[in-house]
């Protein structure tokens, strides 16, 4: 994704949730990495909740010093257990876009967003069981993608689909789902 200069940020929550595992390990080395890497996550949250007292340079100083911190404490005596092992390679490789929210004006810490707006896929999935075919599957991966879109919008799906319909009969411009404005 870099390579095509797309802006990436990985969900903070599940980090914060995967470091909390960590502390749940039964080994001291790996509780200690685990505590180090959440000390420094609460020094970046201290931070962040202090936003509204410091002028902004100030606080963007300070938001990248803590985040320099979270991504320092993941290198140095990383125990040899397969977690933390696995934890400091995804730091090494992807912790930036752990990030991104920092450097980044306008994008959230976690992706929220994003798995409420697939949510009714799993239940789908679950209620449903799935479907047999490729082209079952192909059906539903557009189907539930105008849904999403529609929501995300504020549209109505049904009038979308009436018009994709009446578009195909002949009758109308296909309607688009590229945000308007």
């Amino acid at each position: 994704m870099r390579e095509c200069g797309v802006t990436l940020q990985s969900c903070l929550a599940h980090l914060i949730r995967d470091v909390k595992f960590l502390m749940t390990l039964p080994g001291k080395k790996e509780q200690a990495y685990g505590t180090r890497l959440r000390d420094a996550l609460r020094t970046l949250f201290r931070v962040i909740h202090q936003r509204e007292r410091m002028p902004g340079e100030v606080f963007q100083r300070r938001l990248e010093a803590a985040r320099d911190g979270v991504l320092q404490a993941g290198k140095p005596d990383v125990p040899a257990s397969r977690h933390a092992q696995a934890m400091s390679r995804r730091l090494q490789a992807h912790g930036k876009s752990s990030f991104t929210f920092v450097t980044t004006p306008g994008v959230e810490p976690t992706n929220n967003l994003a798995e409420q707006a697939t949510r009714f896929v799993v239940i789908d999935r679950h209620i449903t069981q799935g479907t047999r075919s490729e082209s079952g599957q192909r059906w539903c991966e557009r189907i539930w993608s105008v849904m999403a879109t529609c929501t995300q919008q504020g549209r109505s799906v049904f009038e979308y689909l009436h018009a994709a319909v009446k578009a195909y009969f002949g009758d109308g411009a296909a309607p688009s789902l590229l945000a308007e404005g």
